[in-house]
């Protein structure tokens, strides 16, 4: 057992990152089966995510709304291929009311309030938005509409894995209106870039970005585009999709408008979203057998004092020497002071260290007496070079700014030669099935398949198509299942 009670990656990796989330406070399990709790902390990351990519939307022209929970299930019906994509998942309102039972047993359903049409909770929110856009839409001068939500939804899940896949999850999602497919397209890349730019600066996390297959892209979709994400144990998460509509929705809602020239066209459509999913991202990709790893721009707090003390006087004069510096520092970055007198340093080292703080600052009398604190970094093992320095106290407020820096740098280029040293070039389906259990990761193929090839694929290895790269394409080869020309390659995985 690792520290403070987490089971070690190696030993059984699932197990590791169910005591991350709970240990380090970020989630815990429901009463309601399927369902989580975001705690503070994990729920002042999914903060710190929201205003980085709420700042990145509407630099872009996207305005905030919000749209009802609850979808009529005629909507669904409108969109056939949206429909068949989400049926398995809904969860279905029919009555409005309880009522005492007449046995006197409790609560039950009011027989007498059944609703006229049932309402689905909303598992994504593409009809009810699309009824209303055809109230607001009518000429090219209300094009284009660029609409955003951050709501929750729910989607009947079997399996559940907190942050990963739960019943219900946090999200934000975009819903554009246009007036040409190429307006759709240039929206759906854009939106694409934003994710990719958020996963890469803001999570630390490197990402493939490309489109998906037919038989992966998001039900009512022209086309879907994603970035994807490799784990610590070579597995991919889909850590974002944008989707390319064209006029399906239009067309299932009679959206049209009027041309420049007078005539009436159906409106082009795009949808795009991200979930409380890239926290378990972010904990798979960084964290380690000590706990939670936070890129420092993800950290609420991103640096802890923590004072080393024996008397009240020694706390005092530790206080107050950081109290003279505590507004300059405040500016630099966000910091907090644990001085808890009812636990060991030892014991807030391990602690801190579990929550994933980027930043230590140690402070005992002697460090007091020669102005100067201990600067841990949480991103470098214990005895690794650099994972302590002494810092003059009147050098902290630029010296741990440019110590974040780093530790962000740090934490890219790590997950990035992970991924880079776990990617293999295959080609033959035989040499991939040899591989895949015994090195798991991306595997790298031309393949130009059917959606059979891919379920079949999928049966026999647990791998699925995780995008066709951008950048990838052009070189001729021979499809590694087929042995057919072509010059597509795709990126093989397991997935979450």
């Amino acid at each position: 057992m690792g520290s403070e009670g987490i089971t070690p990656r190696d030993e059984d990796y699932s197990q590791w990152y169910i005591d991350i989330c709970t240990k380090a406070e970020l989630a815990d399990y429901s009463a309601v089966k399927g369902c989580m709790v975001i705690r503070p902390n994990g729920y002042a990351i999914w903060e710190k995510m929201q205003r980085a990519l709420d700042d990145m939307f509407k630099a872009t022209g996207h305005r905030n709304a919000y749209f009802p929970l609850f979808v009529p299930k005629s909507f669904l019906s409108r969109e056939a291929e949206h429909v068949e994509g989400f049926a398995k998942e809904c969860a279905v309102v029919t009555h409005y009311r309880l009522m005492n039972a007449p046995d006197g047993s409790g609560i039950v359903v009011d027989p007498s309030a059944k609703l006229e049409e049932e309402l689905i909770v909303r598992p994504t929110s593409e009809t009810i938005i699309w009824s209303m856009y055809k109230k607001w839409i009518q000429s090219y001068r209300d094009l284009p509409l660029l609409l955003n939500q951050w709501a929750n939804v729910v989607r009947w899940e079997m399996r559940t894995r907190l942050f990963l896949r739960t019943t219900e999850f946090l999200w934000q999602e975009g819903h554009t209106a246009h007036a040409s497919s190429e307006d759709a397209e240039a929206e759906a890349l854009r939106i694409l870039e934003v994710y990719r730019r958020f996963a890469e600066e803001w999570l630390a996390l490197p990402v493939l970005v490309g489109r998906k297959t037919e038989s992966e892209k998001f039900a009512g979709a022209q086309h879907t585009y994603c970035i994807e994400a490799m784990m610590q144990d070579g597995k991919a998460l889909q850590a974002g999709t944008s989707h390319h509509l064209g006029q399906n929705f239009a067309k299932a809602f009679d959206v049209t408008f009027q041309t420049e020239t007078g005539t009436r066209e159906y409106v082009y459509a795009t949808s795009w979203g991200v979930s409380t999913r890239l926290i378990g991202a972010l904990i798979m990709a960084h964290s380690d057998d000590h706990g939670l790893v936070l890129p420092p721009r993800m950290a609420d707090i991103q640096a802890v004092i923590v004072p080393i003390f024996k008397k009240q006087a020694e706390l005092q004069a530790i206080q107050e020497a950081v109290g003279r510096r505590a507004d300059s520092w405040r500016d630099a970055f966000s910091f907090q002071m644990d001085d808890r007198d009812t636990v060991t340093p030892g014991f807030k080292f391990a602690d801190w260290e579990l929550k994933g703080t980027p930043v230590r600052i140690e402070i005992g009398p002697r460090d007091l007496a020669k102005g100067q604190a201990v600067v841990v970094r949480r991103d470098l093992e214990r005895g690794q070079e650099g994972h302590k320095t002494f810092v003059p106290l009147d050098e902290i407020v630029a010296h741990v700014p440019r110590t974040l820096d780093t530790i962000q740098r740090n934490l890219f280029d790590r997950a990035l030669a992970f991924r880079t040293a776990h990617t293999y070039d295959v080609d033959t389906y035989d040499e991939m099935k040899a591989r895949i259990e015994e090195a798991p990761g991306f595997f790298r193929a031309f393949f130009d398949g059917s959606a059979e090839d891919e379920a079949r694929i999928k049966a026999e290895t647990g791998a699925t198509v995780r995008c066709i790269p951008f950048g990838d394409q052009g070189e001729r080869g021979t499809c590694f299942l087929t042995g057919r020309a072509t010059n597509q390659r795709v990126i093989f995985a397991k997935a979450y």
